[in-house]
């Protein structure tokens, strides 16, 4: 890594001021383990929250360098990570890191050592993945979980993006350069859907620029969460399937950096 080099923590929230204190536990611990050439930076993308979730990260966050953009109403998590990319847009450096996670505290943070381990082997982006083997979802009622395993296979195959255990999760680490070039190819905001589909979009896109990606499992444990999940199962499958209409699209964007022809769409 080099040894300027910034670790940007890209966090959406709505209304989880019940969670920070949690979170913002966690995330110190993270920071006490980061390597020392490591500059650790957080940007919060406070989606419209009514409990004072913005507020409240600041007074916690105090010795931490730390971010919040605010926006006045709920515009969904596709929107809070576009306005946390766009953000950094003039910011980031092709030599750091970019760290996406969820905001209610099942993103386990010490994770990230062995996140960082795969980036240093040479792949550009890294997943956290329940459905790898070693990790799990627990403490999640059956049924959520059979929908979940279902509709992560079925997205997969439907949208050509087999050989990945995981295509929805949050958490994930980036090298600087493959969001610089996702920017440069789909705009600063990176993703256009506002929903939690937004990551399959993200994550479609990074595999039309040809992007190297590995995964280590993760226990996708809700213990720790204040309050319910804000993904609805079924409306977010939808959303999952109306992605396969700017497949084409978003695919021949690609073509200009990648310089090769883009390999035939699954089912098309």
């Amino acid at each position: 890594m080099d040894s300027r080099a910034s670790l940007y923590v890209l966090v959406p929230m709505m209304n989880e001021a019940g969670n920070l204190p949690t979170l913002l536990a966690s995330i110190r611990r993270m920071v006490a383990g980061l390597p020392p050439h490591l500059t650790p930076r957080f940007l919060i993308v406070d989606d419209g929250s009514t409990d004072g979730t913005g507020g409240t990260a600041m007074t916690l966050a105090t010795g931490l360098d730390f971010t919040v953009l605010h926006h006045e109403e709920r515009r969904g998590p596709g929107r809070a990570f576009a306005t946390g990319f766009t953000h950094l847009a003039g910011r980031l450096g092709a030599d750091d890191y970019v760290a996406t996670m969820e905001g209610d505290n099942t993103s386990r943070l010490e994770l990230l050592s062995s996140m960082f381990v795969r980036a240093r082997e040479g792949y550009d982006v890294v997943l956290a993945s329940p459905y790898l083997y070693g990790g799990s979802i627990e403490n999640t009622t059956a049924w959520r979980v059979i929908l979940s395993r279902m509709a992560n296979v079925f997205v997969k195959e439907v949208l050509g993006l087999t050989g990945l255990a995981t295509v929805s999760s949050f958490y994930r680490l980036h090298r600087g350069n493959v969001i610089l070039d996702l920017q440069r190819c789909y705009g600063p905001g990176i993703v256009e859907r506002a929903g939690f589909e937004c990551m399959v979009e993200m994550l479609m896109k990074m595999v039309y620029l040809r992007t190297t990606i590995s995964e280590v499992p993760m226990t996708l444990d809700t213990s720790l969460r204040v309050g319910k999940s804000k993904m609805k199962v079924l409306r977010t499958v939808l959303g999952y399937l109306r992605l396969w209409q700017d497949r084409r699209r978003w695919r021949t964007a690609a073509l200009p950096a990648t310089h090769k022809s883009p390999a035939p769409a699954h089912g098309a």
